[in-house]
């Protein structure tokens, strides 16, 4: 039988073809094409629930990732939404490095630690212990009993990959971490090297107050 996805019609095939409606897929759940992954809608992903293409890497929305949670292009590293990250929760391009909403950082060819620089001044430090909720994903991957109706029209391919990958833009991805924290884990905030409230809110939209009110307990 003919079923149609995301404008697309695909033949529907037996339980025994392990949920696949796409073709020369080794996965399970799979939408797409050339998926040796889970549950990817994407095409030629060999890590699972991509959305995106030529993925190796899991629960990226973007393309030729091979890192985790990426929403941008040819990243390594995690949860960037960047282009071609190396590094953590990037949203400039070209960082290896971590939260970094800039170009090019971290320097080239050093064989040294080299000191570290944060909200924009240069430190003495070359290590910094950063606050648990700065590590966040910028994906998650939402089960289809967990969807709301509005979801399931808007992402049909759900009724094959048994669910759909929910993308959250970089800013949104920092305020849901935030919320989820401890009050003394977000107090390390304030604690971080040249700390810059004003520099601060412009990367996360998380303002002075939301981290006082935190902290506070309320």
């Amino acid at each position: 039988m003919k079923i149609l996805i995301d404008g697309k019609e695909y033949i529907e095939k037996d339980a025994k073809t392990d949920n696949n409606s796409g073709n020369w897929n080794s996965g399970n759940c799979n939408s797409g094409y050339g998926n040796s992954g889970d549950r990817n809608s994407g095409d030629w992903n060999s890590g699972n629930w991509n959305s995106g293409y030529g993925n190796s890497g899991d629960r990226n929305s973007g393309d030729c990732n091979s890192g985790y949670g990426n929403s941008g292009y040819r990243n390594s590293g995690y949860g960037n939404s960047g282009d071609r990250n190396s590094g953590y929760g990037n949203s400039g391009d070209r960082n290896s490095g971590d939260w970094n909403s800039g170009n090019w950082n971290s320097g080239y060819l050093n064989t040294d630690k080299p000191k570290i620089r944060i909200f924009n001044k240069e430190t003495t430090e070359t290590e910094i212990d950063f606050p648990s909720y700065f590590y966040f994903n910028l994906t998650e991957f939402v089960e289809t009993e967990q969807m709301t109706d509005e979801e399931k029209k808007k992402y049909p391919h759900y009724a094959v990959t048994t669910g759909f990958l929910r993308v959250f833009d970089y800013k949104t991805a920092w305020l849901n971490s935030f919320n989820k924290a401890t009050k003394e884990d977000v107090a390390k905030t304030l604690e971080l090297p040249n700390f810059n409230a004003q520099i601060f809110e412009e990367i996360t939209e998380i303002t002075k107050k939301m981290l006082d009110e935190k902290i506070g307990g309320k």
